[in-house]
């Protein structure tokens, strides 16, 4: 089964397949979609499978994107059955448009189809398999059902690659996690205590992090967006203040997880003002982490390395399970935090089709480009 979503809001009535409203009847399915979805959730691997975060996605990055939720598990329009398997997809336009996970472009970060078991999986991957167009998953988690059930689905109907994609870092967390300057060697750990020492030169240091009620939310927010301007991503372009579609998504998902008691926001502040913050979920017994920013001027004491050191050592002596820093394997992380990580893949489809066909020939132009500049950019041996 399956919804197409060209105007998807929150009480608002799922369209049709033509995209005109579909009366009350497409309340009540919407509302039923919502409670079968979050029903689903106990299945998630990542919050960016949760009901909430999709629709803020569709209220704001994808506004204007092509949708579908293809849904497994019961008949249109059934009774007392629900769906057992979920995955929420868009595209660009186009002929070449390729089918992805909502959200994968726009957060770049892990994601996955919901389902019960195997055979959810593979009724999904059933109808993929049956639809035209390729499909361009990225970072799904290596282990997903969805892997091997496409790959059954697919045979005869067209090539399914499977590679290596960008892990996403994570401490195990534990009881040695409550300090972690534990984890720390000797010369780690005297960077630590030079770097607090530094900041206490400044004014008094604190340390906060906040699961703030949502009449207090904005003002958290917003307070926290303008410390990651004062930092280097302003410049980079990657700071969310500085993207306003970013901008509108985050208030708006983050907004939604406060009101489910699901957002944390944490600050350093030197005598009251904040110098470094994070934004993040606390969800399935985790700390996940999206955002972290802090105040350029204050780089000599390393206000970010400090706020995390007491955001991970809350998490742990709240018995949370792990700290996720999603994002990419990055040398900060891997030099100073952990070496842990969730193996992803990325998995693509080309359905034997003209259309399949030439989707591979231009992925594999592209492919093909990217190799030989690497080759050009390497040094000649002596």
């Amino acid at each position: 089964m399956q919804f197409d979503l060209k105007r998807t809001e929150a009480a608002a009535p799922f369209p049709d397949r033509q995209g005109e409203p579909a009366g009350s009847s497409g309340v009540v399915m919407a509302a039923r979609l919502a409670r079968e979805w979050e029903a689903l959730q106990r299945h998630a691997l990542w919050p960016t499978q949760t009901h909430g975060c999709i629709m803020a996605l569709c209220r704001t990055l994808l506004s204007g994107a092509r949708t579908w939720i293809v849904i497994a598990g019961r008949d249109a329009g059934a009774q007392g059955s629900d769906a057992g398997g979920l995955l929420p997809l868009c595209r660009d336009g186009g002929y070449l448009a390729r089918w992805r996970i909502m959200g994968a472009d726009e957060l770049f970060e892990p994601t996955d189809a919901l389902y019960g078991d195997y055979d959810n999986a593979r009724a999904l991957a059933a109808t993929l398999a049956a639809q035209p167009r390729a499909l361009h998953f990225d970072r799904i988690p290596a282990g997903s059902l969805l892997v091997p059930a496409l790959r059954s689905a697919m045979k005869g109907r067209g090539l399914v690659l499977v590679r290596p994609a960008m892990p996403s870092p994570m401490i195990s967390l534990d009881e040695s996690w409550v300090e972690p300057e534990r984890h720390f060697n000797a010369g780690r750990r005297s960077d630590v205590r030079r770097a607090r020492r530094r900041a206490e030169t400044l004014g008094a240091v604190s340390c906060e992090t906040l699961s703030p009620a949502p009449e207090a939310f904005d003002a958290l927010f917003d307070e926290a967006v303008g410390v990651e301007l004062l930092g280097w991503k302003k410049e980079a372009g990657t700071a969310i203040g500085a993207d306003p579609g970013q901008l509108d998504f985050f208030r708006d998902y983050f907004r939604d997880a406060c009101a489910r008691g699901l957002f944390r926001v944490s600050f350093l502040r030197i005598d009251g003002k904040a110098v470094a913050m994070q934004l993040a979920l606390e969800w399935a017994g985790r700390y996940w982490l999206f955002k972290i920013g802090h105040d350029s001027a204050y780089d000599k004491c390393s206000p970010g390395t400090l706020l995390m050191l007491h955001s991970i050592g809350d998490a742990a002596e709240r018995g949370l399970g792990g700290y996720e820093f999603l994002g990419v394997i990055e040398p900060w992380i891997t030099r100073f935090w952990t070496r842990e990580q969730h193996e992803c893949v990325q998995l693509r489809t080309y359905p034997f089709n003209p259309r399949g066909v030439a989707a591979l020939m231009a992925d594999g132009a592209f492919w093909l480009g990217q190799r030989l500049g690497r080759r050009r950019l390497k040094p000649a041996r002596p």
